[in-house]
C-alpha cells in the first residue's frame, strides 16, 4: 500500500466561507481587514465600495423599522423618525436573520435612551404598535365557544382554568398613546400626549385574522390577570365580591366571561 499523501488540497467552501465572515464583520463592524479581499473597480476605490455596502445594509435596516412603526412614524414625522431609526440601528445590531425581529426591541429602545425616554407617550405607542403585530403573528389555536363552556358540569365551575389565546398580551400605558394611536389609524389630528391620571389597561389580541386592542376597566383587567395567572373561575368569584357587591360578583363574572368568549380571547 502507498503511503497516504497527507497534503490536503484547499477547501472552497471553507475559503468561501472564511471570506462571507470577513465580509460581514466589515459591514457590521466596521472592520476594514476585508478590503484586502475587495477588488478596486476602474472608477472606485476599494473603501468606497465597501462604505456602499454598509451604508445600503444599514438603509434596510432603518427601512424595516419605519415599516414596523407606521404610526410612530407618523407621530414624529419622517426626519425625526430617521434620527430615531439611525440610533436604533447602531445600538442594536441585528443578531437574527429573520427582519420579522429586529425592531421588536424599539420600544425599550424608546423608554431608555434619551431624547426619547423624555416623551414616555413615544415608548408607549411603539409598544402597542408591537403588539398589534404581535397579536397578527401569534401562533394559531382553537378558541372557546359557547357550547363548549354550556358542555362544562355546573358543579365544576368553580374549579374551571381558562387559558388566554396565544394572541392575547395585556400591558399597562401611563399615557395616551392609545388614543394617539386611534387618531392616527383614523386619519384625524392626534391629541397632545399627556399622562393618565391612572394608567390605562390594555389587552390586544388577534380575532378573525384582525388585530385588535381595547381599554378594560379595573374590574375586568384584574379578572383577566388573575385568569392567565391560573386562578380558577370559583377564586375569581370571591375576588370580585370582595372588591364590590357580593351577590352581584357571579353575574358580573359570567359577563366578562361572556366577552372573553365571543371576542375569542380564551383558548378551547
Amino acid at each position: 500500500m502507498g503511503a497516504r499523501n497527507s497534503h490536503r488540497s484547499p477547501d472552497p467552501k471553507s475559503d468561501f466561507a472564511a471570506l462571507q465572515e470577513r465580509f460581514q464583520r466589515g459591514v457590521l463592524d466596521h472592520d476594514d481587514s476585508v478590503l484586502a479581499d475587495i477588488l478596486a473597480g476602474p472608477r472606485e476605490r476599494r473603501d468606497v465600495l465597501l462604505a456602499v455596502y454598509r451604508h445600503a445594509y444599514r438603509a434596510r435596516l432603518v427601512e424595516i423599522v419605519q415599516q414596523d412603526y407606521e404610526y410612530l412614524l407618523a407621530h414624529i414625522g419622517e426626519e425625526a423618525f430617521a434620527e430615531l431609526a439611525h440610533a436604533y440601528v447602531e445600538a442594536r445590531p441585528s443578531l437574527q436573520p429573520n427582519a420579522r425581529w429586529f425592531s421588536h426591541e424599539l420600544p425599550e429602545f424608546l423608554q431608555e435612551t434619551r431624547p426619547w425616554r423624555d416623551a414616555p407617550e413615544l415608548a408607549e405607542l411603539a409598544a402597542l404598535e408591537r403588539a398589534l403585530s404581535d397579536a397578527f403573528d401569534a401562533a394559531d389555536a382553537p378558541v372557546m365557544t359557547i357550547e363548549r363552556l354550556a358542555a362544562i358540569p355546573p358543579t365544576e365551575w368553580g374549579a374551571v382554568r381558562f387559558v388566554p389565546h396565544p394572541s392575547a398580551i395585556r400591558f399597562d400605558v401611563t399615557t395616551n398613546a392609545a388614543e394617539i394611536w386611534v387618531a392616527h389609524k383614523e386619519g384625524r389630528e392626534p391629541p397632545a400626549a399627556r399622562l393618565l391620571e391612572v394608567p390605562a389597561h390594555l389587552l390586544v389580541w388577534r380575532e378573525d385574522l384582525v388585530p385588535k386592542f381595547r381599554i378594560l376597566e379595573d374590574e375586568e383587567a384584574m379578572a383577566w390577570d388573575e385568569a392567565v395567572a391560573g386562578l380558577p373561575f370559583g377564586t375569581i368569584c370571591e375576588m370580585l365580591a370582595f372588591r364590590a357587591d357580593p351577590e352581584s360578583a357571579p353575574t358580573r363574572a359570567a359577563v366578562l366571561l361572556q366577552g372573553w368568549i365571543v371576542s375569542g380571547l380564551l383558548k378551547a
